[in-house]
């Protein structure tokens, strides 16, 4: 390699060394907020270094990085309106009773006896109904936290269960941001990217659920008061039925079928809306009335509306269920839909510019193997969690160094996303100082370094996905011969 080329290199690593600093001074500055705007600050600061320089190297102009922007905004285009409609099945599914309704039942099921595993259960549940694991963790999650704690189980394993719990049916939920974005970013079909991550994920959490199973036969004690709390202020404020799971299995059918992903949302969004006016016209009612006055058709409609599209909150004189109750709408979504055009304008300029390849190209003698393909691909998700701190900066600038050598490579589209997916989602609560490490921690009152050896599910996604790769289960490579190992 000549001068000019170790040179371009070297440059290439500029504005991934500005953002990690200026994401490293947010951080510190601001914690977990950062991410409602440090870090959108920070993205758009980079791109600007990045294409300063590129302009300085190679003269690129700004017409080409104006088009890369456009294009790699363009690509998210799908995904910024299914995280809008998932913010809508946030407030319709709560304000509903149906994830009342189901997190009642689930709690019924509770034993001392097999508490580790029916609280990461529990809360794989839940997260999968919601598609938020910081929303399952903050709630679920801090009643489990004092139930084991009264059982006499230490706070960082009842964390533990509880954070494996959660990021599973995270990763797995077609609710979920995370998972969105890392299938729309790869151009992979949202269920065919949560079918194929079964296939790593369904292992890791099968082996995740016998240790807990294995921790928790030892120890006993009487159920935790706490559940019959939940339970009764949830009944009061809602009235719970079974045929309020119709949607959930309505939702579910449609998956089956394979209807697109925006259709299954809008439809499932839709769905639970009537639920809402039929099964707690009350609930509907006092939303409503928060905005507008009048007859009770306007303050329905207005109930309606607020409950699609902005955030809410019930009084039912428990902190803890108000917590639980709340949801997030359209709004609650915005936050998460500016980081992601920030992160696509900074991985536009990288990618005009050239500086991906550049980046790409340092790792290119890792990934001459099918192997060492997707195990760099998991390790740069997991070192980049450590780096930029934020998940989903991880997924967007993992997808985009690795998108042409899986390409060249004649791999799946979604075997990219899927290891994305394993490391990037993940390992980003085992990071003290990335916002997901800092949110539980700071949730769950347990520290970070505490909790993470017994975050098994996380800590096996990533060596699992290696692993299969390893034994090449399930990995096609249509476009090329038979892979090395």
């Amino acid at each position: 390699m000549d001068a000019i080329a170790r040179r371009r290199r070297w440059v290439a690593l500029v504005p991934v060394a500005v953002l990690v600093a200026m994401l490293a001074g947010g951080i510190s500055i601001f914690g977990p907020d950062a991410i409602l705007g440090a870090s959108q600050v920070s993205l758009l600061v980079a791109a600007g270094v990045c294409a300063v320089l590129s302009r300085w190297m190679d003269g690129t102009s700004w017409k080409t990085i104006e088009r890369g922007i456009r294009e790699n905004v363009g690509e998210v285009a799908g995904a910024i309106l299914i995280l809008l409609l998932i913010g809508a099945i946030s407030g319709t599914w709560m304000m509903s009773g149906i994830v009342p309704a189901l997190i009642c039942y689930g709690l019924k099921i509770i034993s001392p006896k097999v508490f580790l595993l029916t609280a990461c259960v529990l809360c794989a549940l839940v997260s999968l109904l919601i598609g938020s694991s910081w929303t399952t963790i903050a709630t679920v999650g801090v009643a489990l936290l004092g139930i084991g704690r009264a059982e006499g189980f230490s706070d960082a394993m009842t964390a533990g269960a509880i954070i494996s719990g959660a990021y599973f049916g995270d990763k797995i939920s077609p609710l979920s941001d995370t998972t969105v974005l890392a299938s729309s970013i790869n151009r992979v079909d949202l269920f065919v990217h949560i079918k194929y991550m079964m296939l790593t994920t369904g292992p890791s959490i099968l082996i995740t659920l016998i240790i807990f199973t294995i921790l928790g036969l030892s120890h006993g004690g009487a159920p935790s008061s706490q559940m019959a709390v939940y339970s009764e202020v949830l009944s009061r404020q809602f009235h719970l039925s079974p045929w309020l799971l119709l949607v959930p299995a309505l939702t579910g059918f449609l998956i089956w079928k394979r209807f697109p992903a925006v259709a299954v949302l809008a439809l499932s969004a839709a769905a639970a809306a009537l639920a809402a006016v039929i099964a707690q016209p009350e609930v509907v009612a006092r939303i409503g009335a928060k905005v507008t006055q009048g007859s009770p058709l306007r303050v329905g409609f207005a109930g309606v509306l607020e409950m699609v599209a902005d955030s809410v909150t019930l009084e039912t004189g428990n902190l803890d269920v108000d917590k639980l109750v709340s949801s997030r709408g359209m709004t609650g979504m915005l936050g998460t839909v500016y980081l992601i055009i920030c992160a696509m304008c900074f991985g536009g300029c990288m990618q005009a510019s050239g500086m991906i390849g550049e980046l790409a190209g340092m790792l290119s003698p890792l990934t001459r193997s099918r192997t060492g393909l997707v195990g760099s691909t998991v390790l740069t998700g997991m070192t980049l969690n450590a780096l930029v701190s934020d998940q989903y900066l991880s997924i967007i600038l993992t997808s985009n160094i690795y998108r042409d050598s899986y390409k060249k490579g004649g791999y799946e589209p979604r075997l990219l996303s899927r290891s994305v997916e394993d490391s990037s989602t993940v390992t980003s609560p085992l990071i003290p100082w990335s916002s997901c490490g800092m949110t539980q921690a700071t949730i769950l009152s347990v520290s970070t370094l505490a909790y993470a050896p017994f975050c098994f599910f996380n800590i096996l996604s990533p060596l699992m996905s290696t692993l299969m790769a390893l034994l090449g289960w399930k990995i096609v490579r249509p476009a090329a011969k038979k892979p090395a190992e």
